[in-house]
């Protein structure tokens, strides 16, 4: 269920920041804690869409270090909110600005497996999924070492039901505010 907590009661508990691989269920399960916690839920994904169209498209218009820049631009102005729970991009965590932003917050990594992961992106359309599920794990073995390192607390998303994983997640947020 969860990994020992890394919190350090000198770091400020919001924003509550999760990190984790495509499809760990970072925006279901961060809009839930949010809503639990009654503070505003921030997905940078959602924001970079809204404000440069679909992920998809500016890859394929501008390649992957375009939206990179805007992931980062996006990352900062949320992080900058002082109280409110935000969902990164599973590669945001590669920015070292963002990671050392990542540093004065609370921040809740998630992790799942490539079979949970094939089962819940059969027909998503992710840039960078598009090699197959392998092309996930080769991804999220790269990144695994920054999502712990950056990480606070750890939760795996596999097999447990969202609403008990955020219950949970809300459970040692109050019991560390």
């Amino acid at each position: 269920m969860t990994a020992e907590s890394r919190h350090d009661r000198d770091t400020p508990l919001y924003p509550l920041v999760f990190i984790g691989p495509m499809a760990s269920g970072k925006s279901k399960i961060g809009r839930r804690v949010a809503r639990s916690l009654r503070v505003p839920f921030i997905d940078t994904d959602t924001d970079i869409e809204a404000e440069h169209g679909p992920i998809t498209e500016i890859f394929a218009r501008h390649g992957e270090p375009h939206f990179r820049a805007l992931e980062r631009a996006a990352v900062a102005h949320a992080l900058q909110q002082q109280r409110a729970v935000v969902s990164l991009g599973g590669g945001a965590v590669l920015d070292p600005a963002t990671q050392a932003d990542l540093r004065r917050a609370t921040v809740i990594s998630l992790s799942t497996t490539a079979d949970a992961v094939r089962k819940r992106t059969k027909n998503a359309k992710r840039p960078l999924l598009a090699a197959g599920p392998d092309a996930w794990q080769q991804i999220y073995d790269e990144r695994r070492p920054l999502y712990e390192a950056l990480a606070s607390i750890h939760f795996d998303t596999s097999t447990r039901p969202v609403d008990a994983i955020a219950a949970d997640i809300v459970k040692w947020v109050k019991k560390h505010s």
